[in-house]
């Protein structure tokens, strides 16, 4: 039985003695007896009489082993060509000042903090200075809208709120002062205090009641030691888009997201302890919790902390140049930061500018890894390329090629095989367990892992029939897939993008994976959109690599062509459309329903969180003709 095998057994058939060996490998203030339990409402919950804290396992605890002198954080900031990096020893007394700033402001365990920050380190340490109280931080994206601000203020009821006075994409400097002002004065709840990081790039005026001046109350503060918390109680909140419009608070407590972060630093991303790790995110996403502040560094990495973009600060060579300059292990991004890097430079002319002799593999994941970015990837950086699939609710990847325990070969369109402690099935729509190469819902069988959400803040029932009761004993993700005949899991995206034609249940994932193998083209979106005749047919929209020139007419032939010639005609795929760039998210997934809504002539939301609200007048113009 090989390395993989023997794990992924264990965790499934006793649970409680695979993950009571992995809760070894942190340091408890008391360690946990009682390694699983069901709460009232039947929800599990991981080493409930364990005692810790998680700014203790990602600061002081190195500093005890005599590795302050390490570098914990790097910060890289092309946008205003700044650049710092921070020990453990310097981090921990950083924390510690700004946990005391809080602590004065009557800041204390259980509270809530929102954090509504840019790419800085102040963001990570305000962080770390909320598990440190033991108060709930929750991240709101940077430059969110009031309204959307406004609603995460309502929901979470923060004692405070912590920003800075902008932040900055590309070349423009955006005030954050004005827009969490508004947002509090739309909301019901009203925080009691403000601080504000004061950056040169742009000084708030400091004007209400509310609002405090970061540097001058931190400069009053005193260190505040590390307040020890249940492995049950809440580390933070993040709010995820949910199908009724109104965001959902995922809850993550600190015992099992401690655990589960720390094993799958060794099992899946096989980054030594004092290796330099580099997750491309921001703090607002859930990549940037898990990946940039708290498993590297409870860990014991060195991690870097990017401010800037994959392209155009300067250049597409800006993942290269990062990972050269901090000689970096492992790099984490979403796919859409290397489609983005491969429209801009194809050739891969930046990526031999570059010594890349200490980067040891790249990781994606984030939305479908399609096969010709993987391909590309693979060929231009000439490193492993690794998937790995997982939501803002579990925290950590359910599936995953897990090279720190057993290198397996990479399968395109492929995340490669479940996480030993995800029991993972396809069910059909009667809830049963369906065979290899039968496309159906991806299921977890219970007990969810340590980190996985036991609920939504203030919505117990929402998380109960959003993800509990669609089939009794597991938990939905809401993707639909098919495992190979190796064991290999293919995610073929949201249940959403499975379009029936003519009675035919067809992936648009699929779909998608044939369009973006034409050579002439970057990135594309496939929906489904209404048809009187066939209930859907399929609407493909195309962005074109830089520099490249052909026949719109021509081109949309041999669209057509190929994925008749590689799905068949039951596809029924007739229009491609060329489009400028496609409407996104700022974490890069592709806004696949609003187009779908724009195609069918209905009603949508901008979405909160979408990069560039011109790309859909854009939709909708081309559409219109």
């Amino acid at each position: 039985m090989s390395a993989y095998q023997k794990e992924y057994l264990l965790a499934k058939e006793d649970p409680k003695k695979f993950w009571q060996s992995q809760a070894g490998n942190i340091d408890w203030f008391k360690k946990p007896t009682k390694i699983l339990e069901f709460d009232n409402n039947g929800i599990e919950r991981w080493f409930t009489d364990g005692v810790l804290n998680t700014c203790w396992l990602a600061l002081d605890y190195h500093c005890e082993q005599g590795r302050g002198d390490n570098v914990a954080l790097i910060y890289d900031s092309p946008v205003t060509g700044n650049k710092s990096q921070y020990t453990y020893h310097q981090l921990r007394d950083q924390v510690s000042k700004v946990a005391g700033m809080l602590a004065n402001q009557g800041v204390e365990k259980g509270d809530r903090v929102i954090i509504y920050m840019p790419m800085i380190p102040e963001a990570a340490m305000a962080m770390l200075a909320c598990a440190r109280l033991g108060a709930i931080h929750s991240v709101v994206f940077g430059g969110f809208a009031p309204h959307e601000l406004a609603v995460r203020i309502d929901d979470a009821q923060p004692k405070t709120i912590m920003t800075a006075s902008c932040g900055i994409e590309f070349t423009t400097v955006i005030p954050y002062k004005p827009l969490v002002d508004k947002a509090i004065e739309q909301s019901h709840w009203k925080p009691e205090k403000v601080f504000v990081f004061q950056r040169p790039e742009c000084q708030a005026e400091l004007a209400h009641p509310y609002d405090l001046d970061w540097q001058q109350e931190v400069e009053k503060a005193q260190p505040h030691s590390c307040v020890p918390v249940l492995a049950t109680d809440p580390l933070y909140i993040l709010y995820t888009s949910g199908t009724t419009g109104k965001p959902k608070g995922v809850v993550r407590d600190n015992g099992g997201h401690a655990v589960a972060l720390k094993y799958s630093m060794s099992a899946i991303y096989n980054v030594a302890e004092d290796g330099v790790y580099w997750a491309v995110s921001d703090v607002g996403w859930v990549l940037g919790h898990s990946y940039i502040v708290y498993a590297p560094l409870i860990h014991g990495c060195k991690t870097v902390l990017y401010e800037g973009k994959p392209i155009k600060t300067p250049d597409a060579g800006a993942f290269w140049r990062v990972c050269a300059e901090h000689k970096v292990n492992v790099l984490f991004a979403a796919p859409t930061a290397f489609r983005a890097i491969k429209k801009e430079d194809f050739d891969g002319v930046h990526i031999e500018k570059y010594d890349l002799s200490k980067l040891h593999t790249i990781f994606m994941a984030g939305e479908r890894l399609d096969p010709p970015t993987l391909a590309w990837a693979q060929e231009k950086a000439g490193k492993p390329i690794i998937d790995n699939w997982w939501q803002t609710e579990t925290g950590w990847p359910m599936v995953a090629n897990p090279i720190g325990l057993e290198p397996m070969p990479v399968k395109a369109g492929s995340s490669t095989k479940p996480v030993p402690g995800y029991n993972i099935e396809i069910l059909n729509e009667q809830g049963e367990v369906l065979g290899p190469n039968q496309q159906g819902f991806i299921a977890i069988k219970r007990p969810l892992p340590p980190s996985c959400l036991p609920t939504i803040w203030r919505n117990h029932e929402r998380f109960e029939s959003g993800y509990l009761n669609v089939f009794p004993g597991y938990y939905i993700c809401g993707d639909g897939g098919y495992f190979d005949s190796d064991g290999y899991l293919y995610i073929m995206g949201r249940v959403d993008d499975v379009i029936n034609v003519a009675g035919h249940r067809l992936s648009t994932g699929e779909m998608e994976e044939v369009v973006a193998g034409h050579p002439a083209i970057a990135e594309c979106a496939v929906v489904g959109i209404s048809d009187e005749l066939k209930g859907q047919l399929p609407l493909g929209l195309v962005v074109l690599k830089d520099g490249v020139k052909v026949d719109n007419n021509q081109l949309e032939d041999e669209i057509v062509d190929v994925v008749r010639d590689k799905i068949g005609a039951v596809a029924c795929f007739k229009q491609a459309l060329v489009v400028e760039r496609l409407p996104k998210t700022r974490s890069g997934k592709i806004l696949r329903k609003t187009i779908r809504q724009i195609a069918d002539g209905e009603k949508y939301t901008v979405p909160s969180t979408i990069d560039d609200p011109n790309s859909l007048v854009e939709i909708e113009k081309i559409l219109e003709r």
